[in-house]
């Protein structure tokens, strides 16, 4: 470490600092001995720089402080030269954006819309952004911040993005903010959403009320978007979806759904607004079948099938697929009226655990839903299947599909074992950051 640090220090444990050496980002509450001040005498405030160093003095890298989370600090440099200016904040946002253009920039599908036009360009600590997540859906960047550093950070990290983005060319009319996550009163943070106004701090179009509730007497009709991914249109309300409008983490899991469908019934299982449902459907599937528990998912399914003439060879239903899946194997006059036999089963579920504790819980949920869908397809049948909990590692997803095949008395013949899409990167290190196994196979 070069000369003097101007920042306070954040004197850590044995195994605080083991985990920083492991390539972990995270000093948790429990692992800091204490806090010093800077040279200058400036103590730790919430959300400002500090630098995290051993009991011996040893530099471990600089992070921002939140005082009232369990997850003390989060790493954003372990450069001792670095000086955490708009420079820094700039040249990390030029390598996030120029790294969404290596990997995604040349992948479009023929005469498709390119595929950075919906992407994740910031993904929290993958990117070194801890608690900020920023997609963008066509002209629109949409903002999640989770973290108190973050959101002090807010008035530089915002015109420095639209900058980057702009300077590229990149036509950008404005962010919309989803700062309505529960999860941010564990920083003290208000909740929140609206189009972000530089001069406004805080503007938002929809009010949180104390249970978290957004107030849906204030839609905002230019939060919604019309949105191109694959080559498929999509009607996206940015202001009351769930996460920042759709799930971008799939782009690429849907397109190899998609080269697997032509002349294929198929029974897309927690569809959501249709994703997988239309990339089939575009990709020759003779029919396609949507079901989600949810009426509202449905019924945008169902409009995000007539905005692409996709309709004529689609059906929606609303039930629970636990109920679903068991009638359609035990009733073949169901069966038939639902547009099946199907020969391709797709299982996108949401995440069935969000900590450790209910791991084995959710492992059985698994085994279940894979169990019935491989029950109801026959001998050469298609089924991909997912989890997107990072709690549920590849390995206990493997399980649980294993025995789901044993259970159903059929054998698997793996055709890919893929990933979230690279726009979410995965930092090694850093678990919580892989988060999605996509797996496609061939029921023998």
């Amino acid at each position: 470490m070069h000369g003097k640090r101007p920042y306070p220090r954040a004197v850590v444990t044995k195994k605080g600092a083991r985990a920083l050496k492991q390539g972990h980002v995270w000093v948790f509450e429990g692992e800091v001995i204490r806090l010093e001040p800077s040279p200058s005498g400036e103590e730790a405030a919430n959300g400002c720089v500090v630098d995290v160093v051993e009991e011996n003095g040893t530099y471990l890298g600089t992070g921002l402080i939140s005082e009232l989370s369990k997850i003390r600090i989060r790493v954003v440099s372990r450069n001792a030269n670095d000086r955490f200016d708009e420079a820094f904040w700039r040249r990390k946002l030029q390598w996030a954006w120029d790294y969404r253009k290596t990997t995604m920039g040349s992948r479009a599908l023929p005469d498709c819309e390119p595929d950075t036009n919906c992407c994740r360009i910031l993904f929290s600590e993958a990117d070194g952004f801890p608690g900020l997540i920023v997609d963008r859906y066509e002209d629109v960047l949409v903002s999640q911040i989770g973290t108190v550093g973050m959101q002090k950070l807010r008035p530089v990290l915002y015109p420095l993005l639209l900058d980057v983005l702009r300077d590229d060319g990149q036509d950008i009319r404005g962010i919309y903010e989803r700062n309505d996550s529960p999860a941010r009163k564990h920083e003290g943070l208000e909740l929140s959403k609206g189009w972000w106004d530089s001069d406004v701090e805080g503007h938002a179009t929809g009010a949180i009320d104390s249970t978290g509730a957004a107030d849906r007497s204030a839609e905002d009709s230019s939060a919604r978007v019309l949105v191109h991914e694959n080559g498929i249109a999509y009607d996206v309300d940015l202001q009351n979806s769930q996460k920042t409008g759709f799930f971008l983490d799939q782009k690429y899991n849907r397109r190899a759904v998609r080269d697997l469908a032509r002349g294929k019934k198929v029974l897309d299982c927690f569809s959501h607004v249709g994703p997988f449902g239309l990339n089939a459907a575009a990709g020759g599937a003779e029919f396609v079948r949507c079901v989600d528990v949810s009426q509202t998912a449905i019924d945008l399914a169902k409009q995000n099938a007539a905005l692409n003439g996709l309709d004529s060879k689609m059906d929606f239903t609303c039930a629970d697929i636990m109920e679903y899946l068991p009638k359609l194997a035990s009733d073949k006059g169901f069966m038939r009226a639902e547009g099946g036999p199907f020969d391709f089963v797709i299982l996108d579920p949401p995440a069935f655990t969000k900590s450790r504790s209910t791991v084995k819980q959710a492992s059985r949920g698994y085994e279940k839903i894979n169990e019935l869908a491989m029950r109801i397809l026959p001998r050469g049948g298609y089924l991909a299947t997912c989890s997107c909990s990072h709690f549920m590692t590849a390995d206990l997803l493997k399980e649980a599909i294993a025995r789901a095949a044993r259970n159903a008395n059929v054998e698997l013949k793996q055709i890919e074992e893929r990933q979230q899409a690279p726009d979410h990167p995965i930092l090694w290190g850093v678990p919580e950051t892989h988060y999605l196994d996509f797996f496609i196979f061939q029921v023998v």
